[in-house]
């Protein structure tokens, strides 16, 4: 059909150039560039005005109405003087019915357009569902949401295209009822990410922005559509991980930690009085339950164990800060206010080391050697070691 069209069209511009029918193509040009100008002048003047008597509005929703459908609003008119130019001109009847059928796709493309842009997901619709829904700001589900939407539309709109192009839309559904079971098998590995992904939506292990551990990614989530998750690694690398694999692994998420924790024991020496010990333990924890950047739910501070070299303190806490550099400043603050409380209590940290004792016998033989053939008087001295 376009085909032949196309070459009646050729045609016929051929026999106007030949005929030389200068007047009605200069019209049909004048209106199209008028309309190029009502454009520039919509364009300047009415968008600045309808954008600046929004702004003085509480509500965003004819704000958003006006920034989704601006660039095809401006489309609209180019096609529209087109449209009009070519209508003018004396075309053959089958010609103008497919500019008349180009004309009317187009509308339901600028229309497609408008719509697709005021679906994205931060836009009022979403922002009603969320709070109607109680979802809040849902980095995930919100977006996801917006995904299917939009595929929705693009294939409603392609459908109305096809019926407009003289498609049979039903037989080709049908068709594709036929083959649902061939293109379920062929997408096996495809429909399982997707479910996956909503089994994440749903369960909500982690959402945008989180810091994730698992036993084959670790980062923070940047996106989750419907095939893979994007983790941003510390290493600034970008890591795509399918849904599945993602949904069959343990997950930790480390950004929901209410209070983070700092474990480990000091080792001071076995020269350390009884009373120094107990003041050491006393004043480190005085210093965790009265540090502002402590959680006071736990705090554990005791002397633990005879060390085989040093003579061990449990220090067990959590900080409120859950960020890792945040939470390694406060380490290191109450780090140094520790070495500070040994260093005002005479007390040294214990290095690993090892220490030999000599028996008498075994000293009294070192220090007068048996004569030649003479008994060993240390015999049965011991030498120990620890």
């Amino acid at each position: 059909m376009f085909l032949q069209a196309s070459e009646q069209i050729l045609d016929f511009y051929h026999n106007l150039v030949q005929q030389v029918w200068w007047d009605e193509l200069l019209i049909a040009l004048a209106i199209f560039l008028v309309f190029l100008l009502v454009k520039g002048i919509f364009t300047r003047v009415i968008f600045g005005f309808l954008f600046r008597l929004t702004g003085q509005t509480r509500f965003n929703l004819d704000r958003e109405l006006l920034e989704a459908f601006e660039k095809p609003l401006k489309t609209f008119f180019a096609i529209l003087g087109g449209f009009l130019a070519l209508a003018y001109l004396p075309l053959p009847e089958n010609v103008q019915e497919v500019v008349t059928q180009f004309f009317r796709i187009v509308l339901v493309l600028l229309a497609a357009w408008g719509i697709y842009n005021l679906l994205q997901p931060g836009s009022f619709l979403f922002r009603g569902m969320g709070q109607k829904l109680n979802l809040g700001e849902d980095r995930i589900l919100i977006p996801f949401i917006a995904q299917i939407a939009r595929v929705i539309l693009i294939a409603l709109t392609i459908s109305v295209i096809a019926e407009e192009l003289g498609y049979n839309v039903n037989q080709f559904v049908a068709g594709l009822g036929i083959g649902g079971l061939a293109l379920a098998l062929a997408a096996q590995h495809t429909l399982s990410n997707i479910f996956a992904g909503m089994m994440i939506i749903i369960d909500k292990p982690f959402d945008i922005g989180d810091w994730i551990y698992t036993s084959s990614v670790e980062g923070i989530v940047e996106e989750v559509n419907f095939r893979t998750t994007r983790v941003r690694t510390f290493a600034e690398s970008l890591i795509t991980v399918p849904n599945s694999q993602l949904a069959a692994e343990a997950i930790n998420n480390r950004s929901r930690m209410p209070k983070r924790r700092v474990f480990f024991r000091l080792g001071v020496t076995y020269t350390t009085s009884r009373e120094k010990l107990r003041k050491c333990v006393q004043e480190i924890r005085t210093l965790l339950e009265t540090h502002p950047e402590v959680n006071k739910d736990m705090i554990m501070v005791y002397f633990d164990q005879f060390n085989d070299s040093s003579l061990d303190i449990l220090i067990y806490f959590f900080t409120r800060p859950i960020d890792w550099s945040e939470h390694l400043r406060v380490k290191e603050d109450i780090n140094f206010k520790i070495m500070e409380i040994l260093e005002n209590q005479g007390v040294s940290v214990a290095l690993p080391g090892r220490s030999i004792y000599f028996e008498n016998q075994l000293a009294g033989k070192l220090d007068n050697p048996p004569e030649p053939g003479q008994a060993d008087p240390g015999q049965g001295g011991a030498l120990e070691e620890e």
